[in-house]
């Protein structure tokens, strides 16, 4: 495994916001959010492949588990709770798994996605099954450096 990484301590085109003028800092905001449909569109086949396989686990009586860290394990338990009273499934068909625990819902825990067992030990603790679609949400460049989520 390659050496451990900080993404958060990464070099950024951003790095500097505090000497930005709030006009420079949501034009930024606003040319990175116009990349998301273009990168999005390179992927649809496999968007697409993704949506029938876990469809398909779920119609067979499986269930759909987000597990992240941080902003993505958020997105994750906050995509799950909606799911129910926007699509009427039960509530236990689509889960959220945040690395840290409910804590690390309202405050940040660092170092939580690096214990790889934990992960594991989190679905465990649902009885996952082979019948069971784990998604995992992640920030592209945390690949090389959250251990415990892969």
């Amino acid at each position: 495994m390659s050496e451990f990484i900080r993404i958060t301590e990464q070099p950024s085109h951003y790095r500097h916001l505090e000497k930005m003028s709030v006009k420079e800092i949501i034009t930024h905001i606003n040319n990175e959010d116009k990349t998301v449909p273009y990168a999005i569109e390179k992927v649809l086949p496999q968007i697409e492949e993704l949506i029938i396989a876990i469809t398909d686990k779920m119609l067979a009586g499986g269930r759909l588990f987000y597990v992240g860290a941080g902003t993505s394990g958020r997105l994750g338990i906050l995509d799950a709770s909606e799911c129910p009273p926007t699509y009427g499934v039960p509530f236990d068909l689509v889960i959220g798994i945040i690395a840290g625990g409910k804590d690390a819902i309202i405050k940040s825990i660092e170092d939580a996605e690096d214990d790889r067992m934990q992960g594991w030990l989190d679905l465990q603790k649902h009885h996952i099954s082979e019948k069971d679609f784990v998604v995992e949400i992640l920030w592209l460049a945390l690949q090389q450096a959250a251990p415990r989520l892969m």
